[in-house]
Formats: structure tokens, sequence, C-alpha cells
């Protein structure tokens, strides 16, 4: 009866453990990130995301090549869950209006051109992308070659008064958009 007991509770903490483990999304390949831009009245834009690495692969490009995020295809735009996308004021997006609210984000990468997704779905794992009927809005997002490869992907906010610009930077790739807030 006392071993059984032992098992028992040997197990639970265990399974314990294990859930503790598997909840703990800091010990992800893709650990999780954020962004905030703080408009000058004390209201933000923020970005909750996870950070994939390079790890040796082709980041962007066609899919012959072998890329990992294709060229014309929509992109999750980070891992794991879909990027998160809260504004606590009215913003526009690339000249768009974004209601204060819950989003989330996505992109279409080019070689030359990027375009920016906000949806009104939340809460849903980033691929396979299916959500066009709650599509907000499109926007082009210009790009730009950072000086060096950037391992980590990374999403900022930097900000300017009104302005933040928001810059998702991944290997060669430096895709940037202007959010402006509504006053």
């Amino acid at each position: 009866m006392k071993k059984s007991m032992v098992l028992i509770g040997v197990t639970l903490v265990l399974i314990a453990c294990t859930v503790a483990f598997a909840q703990d999304k800091s010990k992800r390949p893709s650990p999780p990130a954020n962004a905030q831009c703080k408009f000058s009245d004390g209201k933000t834009v923020t970005i909750d995301y996870s950070s994939p690495r390079m790890k040796g692969r082709k980041i962007y490009g066609t899919e012959q090549e072998g890329a990992l995020v294709p060229y014309g295809k929509v992109d999750r735009t980070g891992a794991n869950e879909a990027t998160t996308f809260v504004t606590t004021s009215e913003v526009t997006v690339g000249g768009k209006d974004v209601p204060a609210g819950d989003y989330t984000i996505f992109t279409v990468p080019n070689q030359d051109k990027w375009t920016l997704i906000v949806n009104k779905k939340t809460g849903e794992w980033g691929i396979p992308y299916k959500w066009e009927g709650d599509e907000l809005l499109r926007t082009d997002m210009t790009v730009s070659k950072p000086s060096s490869p950037v391992e980590n992907f990374a999403i900022s906010l930097p900000s300017t008064g009104d302005t933040c610009t928001l810059h998702i930077t991944w290997d060669d790739n430096d895709a940037s958009v202007d959010i402006t807030e509504k006053k």
C-alpha cells in the first residue's frame, strides 16, 4: 500500500513538471518576445510574437530554393501562435484606419515589397492562414536590407511623438510601415 502511494505521488509530480515545462514558452526553440510603442498621451500599441532563429536556414525566397518563408505566401510573422497586435488607441497603419482593439498580424513577403495583414480573428495558431474573411486591412510595407543578416526574428516599434514605425527584421530583410495615432 505504501509503495503504491509513493508511486502515485511520484507520477503526479512528474506529470505536473511535464505540464509546467510544456507551458513555459521561454523554453521553446522560438521564445516569446514583444514590442511596444507608447504614444505621447500614454496609449500604446503592443505586439506579442515568438522569435524563431535562422540556424543556417534559407529564410526568404522561392519554394524551389527551399526557403522557410516562400515569397508571395501568407506568413504567420514569427512562430507558434499568431502574432498579436493590441492597440489602446485608434491608429492608422500604412494610412488605413484600425480601431482600438485586439488583432493578429500576418505578412506576405516578396523580394521588393511586403504586405501587412491586420486580422480581426484572434487566438488562432499561426498557420495555415484561412481567415481572409476576417481581415481588417492589407497595406504595403517598405523593404530594406539591414547592415548584416539578423539571426533572431525581431519586431520593433520605435516611436516619435504620435507615430511609430513597425519593423519586422530577420535574415536580410527589414520590412516597415508607419503606425500613427488618430486624435
